[in-house]
């Protein structure tokens, strides 16, 4: 198999997040503004060729590492049909999927039976009239018997994502850290990241200052896991079956780290989170672009891959022309 293609920071770039979709059943007020978001049409989005032929390129290119993501994926249609044959591709090492848990119950046997060992599932609380403030929806239920779903499928890890707000949810940082007593559960917490226009301001706690907070509980133990390239640090406790990961992309950007490709739902591809440059690779596609043409243009995006994300400088827009909800988490 190829190499994984090489930034020009000496960066191996071999992971890449493919979103299905913009639609999604929940409305977080991080991801989603409070007026909402026009919804790209239906002949806007990648169709289930166009995505099958980026993930083959991709794959040659020598990216083993796919993640499929939204919006909410499993509110597409035939979702499975998409997992099953991107976890088919020579070449596809690891293929996960992350989603909000919602339609898990239904979802968890069929993603395993489809290739796909491994998922994030958005929880940010565990409090149901909490998670309905944040989430602008009454659906914990439903996310936790998910999340039990998966569990009792098989699918590990299972990493539970905790985007921490200050006057929102911080409170319940020790409560989702116990989690990892009870559960082979990998929990994530991760800084609010600046996606509107008024910044970090009041909702952002640092990684440092999550860390302080899980002290109360005991002692943290440097862990290993799996995935040491991707952006958490690891912890344990004492005793604990699963993991805490901290991701700061703000206070302490993994940036010199970054081994990622984003595609949005209508085939915008993203080298930064955090900058609005895209290549437009479903113009390449709809226009019969050869293979070599397409791979061509990525490596091209590849070479320009910005060194780190620079938050407050004329290049980087704070993605204010793309909330989360449509760049792909």
């Amino acid at each position: 198999m190829p190499s994984a293609p090489i930034d020009s920071y000496h960066r191996r770039i071999e992971y890449l997040r493919l979103s299905v979709t913009d639609r999604c059943n929940l409305r977080c007020t991080y991801c989603v503004p409070e007026k909402g978001v026009p919804k790209l049409e239906h002949h806007d989005i990648l169709r289930y060729e166009e995505i099958l032929r980026l993930a083959g390129l991709a794959a040659k290119m020598g990216i083993s590492k796919i993640r499929i993501t939204g919006g909410e994926p499993l509110v597409r249609k035939d979702i499975l049909y998409l997992c099953e044959r991107i976890s088919r591709l020579n070449g596809v090492k690891s293929l996960s999927i992350t989603t909000n848990g919602v339609l898990l119950p239904e979802f968890a046997q069929g993603l395993l039976q489809a290739g796909i060992h491994r998922i994030n599932v958005s929880l940010d609380t565990l409090e149901r009239g909490k998670f309905e403030r944040i989430t602008r929806r009454d659906s914990f239920q439903e996310v936790w018997r998910g999340i039990t779903a998966a569990h009792a499928a098989g699918i590990a890890p299972i990493k539970l994502n905790a985007v921490v707000m200050q006057g929102v949810n911080d409170d319940e940082i020790e409560d989702l850290a116990r989690l990892t007593f009870a559960y082979p559960f990998h929990v994530r917490f991760i800084e609010f990241m600046p996606f509107q226009e008024n910044g970090r301001q009041d909702p952002f706690l640092s990684g440092d200052e999550i860390i302080d907070r899980l002290k109360r509980i005991g002692p943290l133990v440097p862990a290993r896991s799996k995935d040491s390239n991707g952006p958490a640090q690891h912890y344990r406790f004492s005793g604990a079956l699963g993991l805490i990961g901290i991701i700061s992309p703000i206070s302490h950007h993994f940036c010199p780290a970054c081994n990622r490709l984003r595609v949005t739902a209508d085939g915008k591809l993203r080298t930064c989170l955090f900058s609005s440059d895209e290549t437009d690779l479903r113009e390449l596609l709809r226009q019969g672009a050869l293979d070599d043409e397409i791979i061509a243009a990525i490596r091209e995006a590849i070479e320009k891959k910005p060194e780190k994300h620079e938050l407050d400088s004329a290049v980087f827009r704070r993605c204010i022309n793309r909330p989360m909800v449509a760049i792909g988490g």
